[in-house]
């Protein structure tokens, strides 16, 4: 039997009361109904201010209007309903970027039913241990993605139902004939501001993948803090991006964002540099969301500003990694468009430090997003002094909680303040810099070094494409600075570009902080979402120095 209140989750699955962050409202733009479903800023707003004919959703060579996108959401939560789906039941969705996750995550949030988004990449071991940790009961699934789910199938404690597009599945009802027999009126359940909308699994880089509870309210406070201050939207925008919509930077740039202000999102289904190129030449998308890597390979490809027509870009959102300055100027010099650049987590739920338009330094994370504090702390949470590396504190409208997780809720929240895990500096002229994670810190001979400013400086090579750093074991120094690249042409790799590379280096940083190991690699581990698996590359450098 599922939990149907929200006072049963609570006391089940969510940290006790006295862990939870402190979530302040300060902006206007953050008072809400007490009851509503976030859903209807989506939709119902548009249709009742006659933008129902209005395109919503591009994909390929095919349009949704906002009126179809409503009806066709409003069919799947009928069949849905039918299928014993009620308010608070979690429902797991796996799909690519395509119009299929938008009308499953509007439709299971129509129902008062909880998104339980999973990355396409994710395997059977990993979607049987999601389902079951969230106590799922249905799977909504790609005809294409169907193999890890019947792979899980025996394992599912919970699940009463999977459910495919496309032809016929032993084991999965078919989506599309359920749709079809339904109708496509359908009201939405109104729900407590609080209750809960989605669980959002990180990828599990390290042990098994952790939740991250976020509520209705949260949808609404995204789009009016960091979307309405930062991207600035407009109804004739047209947003595009790779972001998988399973992850928190994606749905909120590519669905939440644009849909709560009546513009249009762009699907682009599974990124290449030349097929997000190509969408962006096709759809005219005004409003990009990337992460640095993707921003570098579209940079380097021979097609960037010339086969393909990117003049309609007005603003280009960044995160997942720290923006290198060289690749912020090498936007404005070509496109004379800035790169805004942000952090944000899937435990956070999305971007609360960020560069705005207009007010941008290149190299840094920007300044607090309106409703949004934070401060830099030691250890003992007494502020460090300006200038100085500490760790980064946050607090405001939205904040971490996690999902069966009380001993790493006390981890992450001290004193009703979000800690992210991140080491930033701050300025006089308060922009943020990124320092390193807490676990990136290279301590070499006694000195602390950041891996990323080695990577930034890596980075402004002629020939390097991409570089991760990490502090490999030594018997002297504790660590050294080890750095794993990527060349633009593969085969320049040889011993005299090492020695050249650190040269280069050397000129940039202090002289302590070059990397004394070099390899050069073709490819670099990845997470779903694109991030190094900095945590793969240490465990590779540990398991030859067992002993270190």
């Amino acid at each position: 039997m599922s939990v149907q209140t929200m006072q049963e989750i609570m006391e089940r699955f969510l940290p006790a009361p006295e862990l939870w962050p402190e979530r302040r409202y300060p902006l206007p733009e953050f008072r809400y109904p007490e009851r509503f479903n976030s859903v209807t800023y989506l939709l119902d707003d548009h249709l009742e201010a006659g933008r129902g004919n209005k395109v919503a959703v591009y994909y390929r060579q095919t349009t949704m209007t906002y009126g179809q996108l409503a009806a066709a959401v409003n069919r799947l939560g009928n069949a849905l309903r039918r299928l014993g789906i009620r308010r608070l039941d979690r429902v797991l969705l796996r799909y690519r970027n395509e119009p299929d996750f938008i009308i499953a995550w509007l439709a299971v949030l129509r129902l008062g039913a909880v998104c339980v988004s999973t990355m396409p990449l994710f395997r059977a071991h990993e979607l049987t241990y999601i389902a079951n940790d969230a106590e799922v009961s249905a799977i909504l699934c790609a005809g294409d993605l169907t193999e890890e789910v019947e792979r899980g199938r025996g394992r599912f404690t919970t699940v009463r139902h999977c459910l495919a597009t496309g032809p016929a599945r032993e084991g999965f009802l078919r989506l599309d004939e359920l749709q079809a027999a339904e109708s496509d009126q359908l009201d939405p359940v109104f729900c407590d501001a609080n209750d809960l909308a989605l669980i959002a699994y990180t990828s599990g880089t390290t042990g098994e993948p952790k939740g991250a509870a976020h509520f209705h309210i949260d949808n609404n406070i995204i789009a009016d803090a960091f979307g309405r201050h930062v991207v600035e939207p407009r109804q004739d925008d047209i947003f595009g991006g790779h972001p998988p919509l399973a992850f928190t930077y994606g749905l909120g740039g590519l669905l939440i964002i644009p849909l709560r202000f009546g513009a249009a999102t762009s699907m682009v289904g599974t990124f290449t540099p030349e097929t997000m190129l190509e969408t962006i030449h096709r759809h005219r998308i005004t409003v990009l969301f990337a992460v640095p890597t993707a921003y570098n390979f579209m940079l380097q490809h021979p097609g960037f500003g010339a086969a393909y027509d990117l003049s309609s870009l007005r603003a280009c959102i960044s995160a997942g990694e720290p923006l290198p300055a060289s690749l912020f100027h090498a936007y404005r010099e070509r496109l004379g468009i800035e790169l805004l650049d942000g952090i944000g987590s899937t435990e956070m739920y999305y971007t609360f430090l960020s560069n705005r338009p207009g007010h941008v330094k290149a190299g840094t994370t920007g300044v607090p997003v309106p409703g949004y504090e934070v401060r830099l702390v030691d250890e003992q949470l007494n502020d460090v002094p300006l200038g100085e590396p500490g760790m980064l504190a946050v607090r405001g409208p939205l904040g971490i909680v996690y999902w069966r997780k009380p001993e790493r809720q006390q981890a992450v929240v001290r004193q009703g303040w979000n800690f992210t895990g991140d080491m930033y500096r701050r300025g006089e002229d308060g922009f943020y810099t990124y320092v390193c994670r807490n676990d990136d810190l290279i301590i070499s001979g006694g000195y602390n070094i950041g891996a990323p400013e080695v990577e930034h400086a890596l980075m402004q090579h002629p020939r390097v494409l991409e570089a991760a750093v990490i502090g490999a074991p030594d018997s002297q120094r504790g660590m050294v600075v080890k750095a794993f690249v990527m060349l633009k042409e593969p085969a320049a790799a040889a011993e005299p570009l090492k020695q050249e590379l650190r040269r280069f280096v050397k000129e940039r940083l202090a002289p302590f902080k070059y990397p004394r190991l070099i390899e050069f690699v073709d490819d670099l581990p990845r997470t779903p979402t694109g991030k190094i698996r900095r945590t793969e590359l240490r465990q590779r450098e540990q398991a030859k120095h067992p002993q270190s």
